[in-house]
């Protein structure tokens, strides 16, 4: 039945049909095998609107929607220019600038995507003036995208929370540690790519230009003050954080810094709607299919099959890393977080992991993966607004890569980078 379902879906994907049809495919046809039919269709129903009942998953629109009112707001530019008064003038300091402002952003959207639309904009053309290639560029846009999935507020933190009953306000300050540690492996190789090939520093801001760039980007630099600090104060929830985000962000945008228009609002939220929709979708579909899987016991067979249950803890992660790593490659993150959990679910409760420590390690290879050819989602999101072909964005992306899957075997072998920040606010 496994081998059925799996040809099915790899086979739709193959024919371009969008991810949800794979997997609802799939999800149908074992159900069918399974049960003999369709007369209790009702159940599988029940499971996919089960997968979208957590009160957790309120967050997801939320984010998103403040991510959005941002991207088209002035929050990012001026996130921007902070940065770059301070390290730009330094050797590599605008590429260093570019990583810095990614993370910082993350840390108000939690979206790759958002954050390669919303910094990659604004200083690709700046990197290509400055004297960068465009390949390497893109590579650093897309790839420092990616640790905004680390800090939070990050969807995959709460998808995954939510799937494997996880709290999600220690995932969200476990993944501080890893994020800070990726910048600043991104940093030195900014650094040394810039030394190397001899790229011109950028003039450097007086002290007074500072003040006046710490001054405009003083209120987007409360987002990760109210979500970090509200959470871990006791003030609210991870998704009444959420909700506080988007009050925080409307403000901004359309009182403060009147930068948006009352009639935005209806394109803001119509573009978040579609997005929301999408996810709340692969989310239902993705619970169906992770019930239908476990109910036949695919998962153990599967981890029987690799000699997961001779392996150790460190085996066990090596092992999630690798999968995930793979998936993310050629499916949309979110689906390979709701699929490929559960499949690990037993072996990771019966060597005594830490679910805390395997969330940031998935979420890390997720981030991974979106930014890795052949299909990884942040790729063609940069195809799409730079208007670059495939191979010239790609071309620059494995020193990045090397340095993200580097950063996975210090975690595994070095836990308290992830784990310090979450034992100090809740043990």
């Amino acid at each position: 039945m496994a081998t059925i379902m799996m040809v099915i879906m790899i086979g739709l994907l193959l024919l371009g049909f969008p991810m949800m049809v794979p997997l609802i495919t799939g999800a149908v046809v074992g159900f069918v095998m399974m049960f003999d039919g369709f007369g209790q269709m009702g159940t599988f129903i029940q499971q996919m609107m089960g997968g979208i009942r957590p009160a957790s998953l309120i967050a997801v629109p939320m984010f998103i929607l403040a991510a959005d009112i941002m991207t088209r707001g002035q929050s990012a530019d001026r996130l921007i220019n902070m940065v770059m008064s301070f390290i730009g003038h330094v050797k590599g300091g605008l590429a260093i600038s570019t990583a810095t402002s990614c993370t910082l952003f993350g840390a108000v959207s939690g979206s790759t995507q958002a954050t390669v639309v919303a910094v990659g904009s604004p200083l690709r053309p700046k990197l290509l003036k400055a004297g960068y290639s465009d390949s390497f560029s893109l590579a650093l846009i897309i790839n420092a995208s990616d640790i905004a999935f680390l800090i939070p507020p990050s969807i995959g933190f709460i998808i995954y929370g939510v799937i494997s009953e996880t709290s999600i306000a220690e995932l969200f300050i476990a993944g501080i540690g890893p994020g800070v540690m990726i910048l600043m492996m991104f940093s030195i190789y900014c650094l040394i790519y810039a030394h190397v090939n001899k790229v011109p520093t950028e003039e450097k801001a007086s002290w007074g230009q500072r003040g006046v760039a710490v001054r405009e980007a003083l209120w987007p630099l409360f987002f990760p003050v109210i979500i970090v600090g509200g959470i871990y104060g006791g003030i609210f929830s991870p998704t009444e954080a959420a909700a506080v985000c988007v009050l925080y962000a409307f403000l901004l945008e359309f009182v403060v810094f009147r930068s948006l228009k009352l009639p935005d609002i209806y394109r803001i939220a119509k573009s978040t709607g579609l997005i929301t929709a999408v996810v709340f979708i692969l989310v239902a579909v993705g619970n169906g299919f992770s019930w239908i899987i476990s109910f036949a016991q695919i998962p153990q067979a599967i981890l029987e099959s690799i000699g997961i249950s001779e392996m150790g803890p460190v085996g066990v992660l090596i092992a999630i890393c690798i999968a995930f790593f793979i998936g993310c490659m050629f499916v949309d993150p979110i689906v390979v977080i709701l699929v490929l959990t559960p499949i690990f679910a037993p072996a990771i409760e019966a060597t005594g992991l830490d679910p805390v420590l395997v969330g940031v390690l998935i979420t890390l290879q997720v981030a991974i993966g979106s930014a890795t050819p052949p299909f990884g989602c942040d790729i063609f999101t940069a195809i799409a607004i730079f208007k670059r072909p495939y191979w010239e964005v790609i071309r620059g992306t494995p020193p990045f890569i090397i340095m993200l899957v580097a950063s996975a075997g210090l975690i595994i072998a070095f836990p308290q980078i992830a784990l310090f920040l979450r034992d100090l606010a809740f043990r």
